[in-house]
């Protein structure tokens, strides 16, 4: 596990990351009352949160936005597994810190989050969301930048402040206030089952079953609430794995590309290039040289 621990303006960042050849455990703790934001680029873990002899999780955490407040008498756990490494940036603040803000950074967060500047208990979960492909992409850039020194430091204060931008515009929107907590949760189910199942998904007309939502409703709803079409989404996991797999395995692009469920080389080196800027070959190259 490794853990980068910057000062951006007025915030904490935690930029962490786990290739574990087994499972372990990672808590932490945070010293005082905050809140923060924890987005994941990758990571399909099990976060645990304890206080007031309450233990409450999230799983299925990949491409999720968080926010909270918490103080130091919270436990927090990531269960991380070998074959599904972390990657995430947690971005705190002190309430005590609040005040040297911007007028225009603390009216946002009076509107939009007073639930958590108000805490009425030691941990207050706030909203969450699947991130865009905006965030994803900025998540993607702070993992990857081969910034160094000051220059780093300029590039990540500009991709965490557009992650909370991106964060503050979707609780804007309200976007999770169209569905019942029902569907919501019916929602979540058909992501889960397509997150385990990238490779070989199922069409609509059988996840619609699976997760009991007519093939329409789950089309229209799954976007409104993820801001990505189901089969976006699906093309977005597999490429992020194929990243993984190029940057970190012996495999070929080739190898790469059906394990991930692409058939056609072209197709599966077009869509990695559009995404990530780069051809499958380059990031291959990139892995030998440092072997």
């Amino acid at each position: 596990m490794t853990t980068d621990i910057l000062e951006l303006n007025d915030f904490i960042v935690l930029i962490e990351q786990s290739n574990a050849s087994k499972t372990f455990i990672q808590k932490c703790e945070i010293d005082g009352d905050a809140v923060g934001f924890a987005f994941y680029g990758s990571g399909n873990v099990e976060l645990e949160i304890k206080h007031n002899q309450q233990t409450k999780y999230l799983t299925n955490t990949t491409g999720l936005a968080i926010c909270f407040f918490g103080n130091q008498k919270v436990e927090f756990s990531h269960k991380i597994e070998p074959d599904k490494p972390l990657q995430s940036i947690s971005i705190f603040s002190k309430l005590k810190n609040m005040h040297l803000l911007s007028q225009a950074e603390k009216e946002i967060f009076e509107k939009y989050l007073p639930q958590l500047l108000n805490p009425q208990e030691n941990f207050v979960k706030g909203p969450s969301f699947y991130m865009t492909l905006d965030m994803q992409l900025a998540v993607h850039k702070i993992f990857n930048t081969n910034y160094t020194g000051n220059t780093r430091l300029i590039f990540l204060k500009s991709q965490i402040n557009e992650l909370l931008a991106h964060f503050f515009g979707l609780l804007a929107s309200n976007q999770k206030d169209f569905f019942s907590e029902k569907d919501k949760n019916k929602l979540f189910k058909a992501k889960e089952i397509v997150s385990h199942n990238f490779s070989q998904p199922p069409s609509i007309t059988q996840l619609s079953k699976m997760v009991g939502l007519n093939s329409s409703k789950l089309k229209k709803n799954f976007k409104e609430l993820f801001g990505i079409p189901v089969f976006k989404y699906i093309q977005e996991e597999r490429l992020n794995k194929a990243y993984y797999l190029l940057q970190n395995t012996d495999k070929t692009v080739q190898e790469a590309a059906w394990e991930v469920g692409y058939e056609s080389l072209g197709s599966f080196s077009n869509a990695f290039n559009k995404k990530f800027g780069v051809r499958p070959m380059e990031i291959k190259k990139s892995f030998s040289n440092k072997s």
